[in-house]
């Protein structure tokens, strides 16, 4: 099972600063970027599903099976003791082997029968790369009612014609349907803090392309897309509780320097990479 993880470019700014041209890196004067110009811009991650397990490292460090069922992508080391050192060290399923970063969510279960899915990530364009062992969370593991769809909803892939849903669709059993499920992660941060007591505070979403004063360094902000083998239906629920409780976890490993090398050559430039590199 494969798995793709995007990183899309968006209009994320440092506050008070536009977001410079590709001009700018080249020594050339910089043309402040508008949000069209951001459109199809990207680089591609390939990754393989790892593992399951309920452990999450964010929630309950060092807590082995205190947490609901999760399922795992890119490094094959994660669990409940990691941390930004044994994830560097350890191996990644990823087709760039600078990726050794952790992903995780819950595990999709049908009746009691996991689902296990492929997933796809995607990246506004960011001025800063991820600071190493930053830590993150998207969505609502505890809710109980419908989640804001700009942060995470369902849907059935490109070509079935299945609006965003709070809920698991019923997918037409077409060519190229299939049930997907999106989370999008917080693409501002503090500046100070790897994480806080709610895994979420010291990040914030960019509204119309600025980041708010509190968090005014702009990252990159990732998309989530769980791919599932299957076309959905209301027996399917998550191992966090529901069909509302969808959140993702993020743990950043990259190596660094492969890391700033693929924000500035194709994000930052304003080019398409797509798994190419730049």
């Amino acid at each position: 099972m494969r798995t793709a993880l995007f990183f899309l470019a968006a209009a994320a700014v440092v506050v008070a600063a536009p977001l410079l041209g590709p001009a700018a890196y080249a020594g050339k004067p910089a043309m402040p970027v508008t949000r069209a110009d951001l459109r199809g811009v990207n680089f591609v991650e390939n990754c393989r599903f790892t593992h399951r397990a309920p452990d999450d490292p964010i929630v309950f460090p060092g807590q082995p099976g205190a947490s609901h069922d999760h399922s795992f992508v890119a490094n094959a080391t994660t669990d409940a003791f990691s941390t930004f050192g044994s994830l560097r060290a350890g191996a990644t399923t990823c087709r760039r082997a600078a990726d050794t970063a952790a992903y995780w969510m819950p595990t999709l279960l049908q009746g009691t029968n996991p689902v296990l899915p492929t997933y796809r990530r995607g990246t506004l364009a960011p001025v800063h790369t991820f600071p190493n062992g930053l830590e993150m969370i998207a969505g609502d593991s505890k809710a109980m009612e419908a989640q804001d769809l700009r942060i995470t909803y369902w849907n059935c892939g490109v070509l079935a014609g299945v609006p965003p849903s709070s809920t698991v669709p019923t997918c037409p059993n077409v060519h190229g349907s299939f049930l997907r499920l999106h989370v999008r992660f917080p693409d501002c941060w503090d500046g100070q803090n790897l994480d806080s007591a709610d895994h979420k505070s010291h990040m914030a979403y960019a509204l119309r392309g600025e980041c708010p004063s509190t968090h005014p360094v702009a990252v990159p902000a990732i998309e989530l897309i769980y791919r599932y083998p299957t076309l959905g239906g209301s027996e399917f629920s998550l191992s966090s509780m529901g069909q509302f409780s969808a959140h993702a976890d993020f743990f950043n490993a990259w190596n660094p320097g492969q890391l700033k090398r693929l924000v500035n050559g194709c994000l930052n430039a304003l080019v398409h990479c797509g798994q190419a590199n730049p």
